[in-house]
């Protein structure tokens, strides 16, 4: 019953994060095809939000040898009407057994984050059950500006399992780059988020 496990993880890895504004295939940003270790560009809504992907290093090994499994991205979403920016450190997790639910974030150094469920998603039962469970901590924008040297985030389930999550201080500085790059191509953006000269 291999094959049929293999073939509807790989489909849950690369349609589960559709709801939330998932990179889109290569076919329709051939810049992903080309650089997959680069920060995508994507937008929803027909403009409202600029999506910003970095690149998907694991946090475990692909589950059964399947790729696109078992990874973590950080995501930036900017509202283009006001400038509003809005970071993620998102994680798909595949695994058999029990359901974890993971349910809390915090940053390994103590302070808590705001966790972000986005799915449960039952691949099989045959054999023994497995899941792929999609979720994030919410990243304040000067969380990562004040840790160039990166960081790490532990999550932790109502099952008991607990996952660090390491974001090295190059993917930060990545994102960040394409963050102010995208804020400085649309000035508009940029100026909703600018306080009023007699604010400064």
């Amino acid at each position: 019953m291999r094959q049929p496990l293999l073939t509807l993880l790989a489909v849950v890895a690369l349609t589960g994060c559709a709801g939330v504004a998932a990179p889109p295939p290569a076919a329709q940003n051939p810049s992903a095809a080309q650089n997959p270790n680069a920060v995508q560009e994507t937008q929803q809504q027909g403009g409202k939000f600029i999506v910003l992907a970095g690149p998907k290093p694991p946090h475990a090994e692909p589950y059964l040898g399947v790729g696109s499994t078992n990874f973590d991205l950080l995501r930036s979403f900017i509202d283009t009407r006001n400038g509003e920016i809005k970071h993620q450190l998102y994680v798909q997790d595949s695994y058999g057994g029990r359901t974890r639910n993971w349910d809390a974030a915090r940053l390994a150094t103590g302070p808590a984050l705001r966790f972000l469920p986005i799915t449960v998603s039952e691949v099989t039962c045959e054999n023994g059950c497995s899941y792929a469970e999609e979720f994030a901590a919410a990243l304040p924008d000067p969380l990562l500006r004040s840790n160039p040297q990166g960081f790490a985030v532990v999550f932790t389930s109502r099952s008991g399992h607990e996952k660090t999550v390491a974001v090295p201080g190059d993917l930060v500085a990545m994102q960040l780059a394409a963050v102010d790059q995208a804020r400085a191509a649309r000035p508009a953006a940029a100026a909703a988020v600018m306080p009023p000269a007699a604010a400064r």
